[in-house]
């Protein structure tokens, strides 16, 4: 069936933590932006700090958001941010909603990461058990060692760090609170200040025999690994975020069976079964067009 994305504001993929050009040999954000091109769609995508906080990641995604608006002639742009890319994007539309028609947010930690609570604990002697901090920090150690991806920008992996925990978002969403809900697991504004808010994420869902060839992925079996450190939304989470935490504006679907890495719409292994999460992006493309933006 033909697919016709053509928004009327340019979109821009805004990666998160540690993003970076490639996983493993595919880069980052390729079939994405290839379907929503294919589709009709203007697409770009900034290049922010790996590692900072999400104010300095704000102000960059807000300096290349200029560009774009003066290189292509629009008014506004439609925001889709992954993970720590969807507090850049939050913070762009609460600073300057006036060229900001929707901001998107992609497996989002809206309201903190357990697992980014664990590893800040991990770096304070005495605050995790020994064994529980240094199998935490191995396994993220490992897990970043096959992320690769160069930046000419300011890094700083602890103010990133910082700015994932419970506490750091929570601070960050007393400064911007626009499409958060007001209670627990539910939905935010879908409109706020002219502006449009949206999320949508996934879980790990089953065990590793139920998936085939994915259960090969070895970032996917870090991810399963990383999922036993959430409690409060133990068996709810991506490997990264919890579910509940993800939900900002209308919240399009917050259970589908991606992992945090499978909702960028690309694996090293294979996406799960029924889920092909480029059609999510490309339905949502349409979406925003059928709203006008």
């Amino acid at each position: 069936m033909l697919r016709n994305a053509t928004t009327h504001y340019p979109i821009l993929l805004v990666h998160g933590l540690f993003g970076f050009d490639r996983i493993g040999n595919l880069e980052l954000f390729h079939d994405v932006k290839l379907a929503l091109r294919s589709a009709g769609a203007r697409v770009f995508i900034p290049h922010l700090s790996a590692t900072h906080n999400n104010e300095t990641r704000g102000e960059q995604l807000l300096a290349q958001i200029d560009r774009v608006l003066r290189g292509t002639g629009a008014s506004k742009v439609n925001l889709i941010g992954h993970s720590q890319g969807a507090l850049a994007v939050r913070y762009a539309g609460a600073q300057a909603p006036e060229v900001v028609a929707s901001v998107t947010s992609v497996s989002g930690p809206n309201h903190g990461s357990e697992l980014a609570d664990f590893l800040r604990k991990a770096l304070i002697p005495g605050r995790l058990p020994e064994h529980v901090a240094a199998a935490v920090a191995t396994l993220f150690a490992d897990f970043l060692s096959l992320l690769s991806g160069n930046r000419h920008l300011p890094q700083n992996a602890v103010a990133a760090l910082n700015a994932l925990t419970t506490e750091g978002v929570g601070t960050f969403n007393d400064k911007y609170p626009q499409g958060l809900p007001k209670t627990w697991g539910g939905k935010g504004r879908d409109q706020v200040n002219g502006v449009r808010y949206y999320s949508w994420s996934g879980t790990l869902q089953g065990n590793t025999l139920d998936e085939g060839l994915h259960a090969l992925n070895p970032l996917h079996g870090f991810l399963r690994a990383f999922s036993h450190y959430f409690t409060t939304e133990a068996e709810q989470n991506d490997g990264m975020v919890g579910r509940f935490s993800s939900h900002l504006g209308k919240v399009i679907r917050s259970d589908y069976s991606l992992d945090h890495l499978d909702s960028l719409g690309q694996t090293t292994g294979q996406v799960r079964r029924g889920i092909d999460p480029i059609s999510l992006y490309v339905q949502h493309a349409e979406r925003l067009r059928n709203a006008g933006l």
